[in-house]
Order: C-alpha cells, then structure tokens, then sequence
C-alpha cells in the first residue's frame, strides 16, 4: 500500500492532462460571464429598437 501512494505522488504521467483541463475550464467560465453580459446588452439594444420603430409613424 506504501509504494502505491509514493508511486501516485511522483507519478506525473496525467499532470498535462490536469493543467489543460482546468485552463480550459477556466476559459469557460471567462465566456460564460461574458456572454451573459453581451444577452443583457443586446437584450437593451433590441428593445430600443423595436421602441424606436413603433413609434416611428406617429414622430412628426
């Protein structure tokens, strides 16, 4: 049982595999988040839009 626990802390054989997946999950909340602003703001420019056409008729 010893040697299985010293040979899994300086076996370093998934150490890449553990980086790259926590950078890319990273990444992904980064993206996440900013994609979730970008919706609100075109959700903002879209009604101002659909306001400004409504009224469009009625502007003299």
């Amino acid at each position: 049982m010893k040697k299985f626990f010293i040979r899994l802390w300086t076996q370093t054989e998934g150490q890449d595999l553990v980086e790259y997946a926590l950078i890319v999950a990273t990444i992904a909340l980064g993206l996440i988040s900013v994609v979730g602003q970008i919706a609100t703001a075109l959700s903002t420019v879209y009604a101002n839009i659909v306001g400004s056409i409504g009224t469009f008729g009625t502007a003299q």
